[in-house]
């Protein structure tokens, strides 16, 4: 496995990313912690077999939420 060499910022960042990759996250369709890294922004839940996007390292990003928080903002005007 890679890992990050000279410096203990890296290193923090890469424990960080890797840790936030191989957690669950609750799954939006069932609501169980089930959801799991595939690949590359493609995440799964092992409950109910549904396939989502996401994030390279966590299933919900920050751009994400606020590109939903502005569609949900506008679908009430």
């Amino acid at each position: 496995m890679r890992t990050p060499r000279y410096g203990a910022r890296i290193r923090k960042l890469h424990d960080a990313a890797i840790k936030a990759k191989t957690s669950r996250y609750e799954c939006p369709k069932c609501g169980k912690l089930k959801m799991v890294h595939k690949s590359f922004s493609i995440w799964a839940c092992k409950s109910c077999e549904s396939i989502f996007t996401g994030g390279a390292y966590t299933f919900s990003t920050e751009a994400g939420n606020l590109a939903k928080r502005l569609i949900q903002s506008y679908a009430k005007l």
